[in-house]
Order: C-alpha cells, then sequence, then structure tokens
C-alpha cells in the first residue's frame, strides 16, 4: 500500500457514518491523487460547509462559512488555491490574494443571490437614494462588490451596517437577510429582490410540521431564509454560528434549515446528537466533486482572473468589512 493509499484509508473513518466501506473504494483513488498532487503544486484547498463530506473532511484544508474562508483565505501560504465552493468565492479568495492562483473546479458553480444583481443595478439604486451608503452580501460578483461601499457576510451583516454609524443602508441583494437584519437593528435597511434557491423554500410550516413529527426537536436557521421561518426557529444564524450552537448546545435532536451537505459535515463532528434533515440541495455547490477537484490540480484548470480596475475597487469593499 502506497503512502497516498494508507492516508486516504485512514480517512476513511471520518465520514464513515456517511460512506460505507463498500462504496469507499470510489473516492480514494480520487483522494490519494489530490493529497499528491496538493503537495506537488504546493497547494491548499477552501470548501465551503455546503460541500459533501469527503470533500469537506477528507481533502479541504480549510473549512467554514464564508466569512471564515475569506478571512483565512489572506493567511495562506501556498502558491495555489483551490476554492470548493462557488464562484463568488472564488473570487473573493483571489481579490485578497492576488499574486496566488486561484482555481475553481467547475465554472458553472454560480449563485442566485449573485445572478440577481448587476452593477448596473447598484448605480440605479445609488441615483434613487442618493447619499445611502451600499452594503454587498459576499455572494455577489466581483464587479457588483466593487460597486459598493463595503461588504458583509450573513455572520457580520448587523456589525457592518451599524459599524457605518449613519441612519439609513442598502443592503443588497439577498432581501429576506436584509429584512431579518433590519428586525435587530435600528438602522433603516433598503433592500433588494434577491433570495437564495434553497433557503427561499423553507417554510413557517416546514418548521411546524417538523416540531409535530419531532417532539423537542431544536430548530436553526440560517438567515437567508424568510423572515417568518426565522421566527418561527430557536435560533438563526450564519452557517458558522449554527455550527457553533450545536458544539455547544450540544441539543439532543436539532433540524439545519440550510443546505443538505451541512448538516451532513456538523454531524460528523457531533455524533452524539440526532439530526432531522430536510434536504434543500444547492445545485451550484454540488458541482464540485472530488474528479473535479482532482483534475483542477492535474490541469491548473479554472484560473480565476479579475479586471485590475474591478479589482481594486472590490477589495477595498471586502478589506473594510475584514475590519469590522
Amino acid at each position: 500500500m502506497t503512502a497516498t493509499s494508507s492516508a486516504a484509508a485512514a480517512l476513511h473513518s471520518r465520514v464513515a457514518s456517511f460512506i460505507p466501506a463498500i462504496e469507499w473504494p470510489v473516492f480514494s483513488g480520487d483522494i490519494d491523487a489530490i493529497l499528491r498532487l496538493k503537495r506537488e503544486r504546493n497547494a491548499v484547498i477552501l470548501a465551503h460547509n455546503y460541500q459533501t463530506p469527503e470533500i469537506f473532511h477528507c481533502v479541504a484544508d480549510i473549512v467554514g462559512d464564508s466569512l471564515a474562508l475569506a478571512r483565512k483565505a489572506m493567511d495562506v501560504e501556498a502558491d495555489v488555491i483551490v476554492l470548493a465552493g462557488v464562484h463568488f468565492m472564488a473570487e473573493t479568495a483571489k481579490l485578497l490574494n492576488p499574486a496566488k492562483t486561484v482555481l475553481i473546479p467547475d465554472m458553472g458553480a454560480g449563485c442566485s443571490l449573485a445572478d440577481s444583481i448587476t452593477p448596473d443595478d447598484i448605480r440605479l439604486m445609488r441615483q434613487r437614494h442618493p447619499g445611502i451608503p451600499v452594503v454587498t452580501y459576499v455572494n455577489t460578483s466581483a464587479a457588483v462588490k466593487a460597486e459598493s461601499d463595503i461588504c458583509c457576510t450573513s455572520g457580520n451583516a448587523k456589525a457592518v451596517v451599524e459599524s457605518l454609524g449613519v441612519p439609513c443602508v442598502m443592503m443588497l441583494p439577498d432581501e429576506y437577510l436584509a429584512q431579518n437584519i433590519a428586525n435587530q437593528t435600528n438602522v433603516e435597511i433598503i433592500a433588494w429582490k434577491g433570495h437564495c434557491e434553497v433557503h427561499e423554500r423553507f417554510t413557517p410550516d416546514d418548521i411546524r410540521e417538523l416540531r409535530a413529527a419531532h417532539p423537542g426537536i431544536i430548530v436553526l436557521a440560517h438567515p437567508e431564509c424568510p423572515p417568518e421561518v426565522v421566527a418561527e426557529a430557536d435560533f438563526a444564524g450564519s452557517t458558522a454560528a449554527m455550527s457553533d450552537y450545536v458544539g455547544q448546545e450540544k441539543p439532543a435532536r436539532v433540524v439545519l434549515m440550510t443546505e443538505c451537505s451541512m448538516s451532513d459535515n456538523v454531524a460528523i463532528d457531533h455524533p452524539e446528537v440526532e439530526f432531522i434533515r430536510p434536504c434543500n440541495l444547492c445545485p451550484h455547490m454540488k458541482r464540485i466533486t472530488l474528479a473535479n477537484i482532482r483534475t483542477a490540480l492535474e490541469e491548473m484548470r479554472h484560473p480565476v482572473t479579475i479586471d485590475p480596475a474591478v479589482a481594486v475597487r472590490a477589495r477595498l469593499a471586502v478589506e473594510r468589512m475584514l475590519a469590522v
């Protein structure tokens, strides 16, 4: 047995509750190759919480929500960054590491929120609301970030909004995140009509049915869910905040109103907690696989490029967020 195959075999214990031993050979060859290629390329893999367990727990070097990945990307010493996530995340990593090669394994890994707004939309909003600062969610293109004053994530949105010290802000493009933050602050928030195609499908009835079927269940909701869903939940927060809640509170039974793989990844770390899974898959996140991560490292594709003039302004908006 080679060193890499020994390493891959050892990794199976992390995900054995989700990947039976009989299925492990389907994954182990790609894992062997990825472990080897990371050494050869001096590469690291950043993986979002919505990646599947064989990626999240077996080949990723840095994992977390979009805020954590943005912060940790700044400290990466590797020559190559592979972003196991969607395109705007890879752009953000490139903004913060302009001298490094950043690869996205599938150029089709997009985002309904990022697609919901353009730079022209922001310029029009500024005309309609002169003097009102623009807070833009990180789930946007670099070109949109470049038209913004500051970025935010679901984990720091309230802090970012209040850091500006103004009575009113525009918060784009997630309408539900904006509404949920508006319920937590005295700052007036002007919203856009963008929605996450995963989180917008959850309803209050879903939660009521879960409570009826599983008495005592604790419900955690992502703030991209509609406000009426957040109101029905026991706790609302970013994917990192939900993971922290499970680790700290150790609920006997819990449901995470977010993307499917999030529950799988948290459950692996907390086998003592029973997870109920109402599954909404993100089709974009699921475009990232072990196979195309391997191909990305073998062929150095697909490199993320950003127009330098756009990058300067977009980087400023991201750096302002990270300074909050």
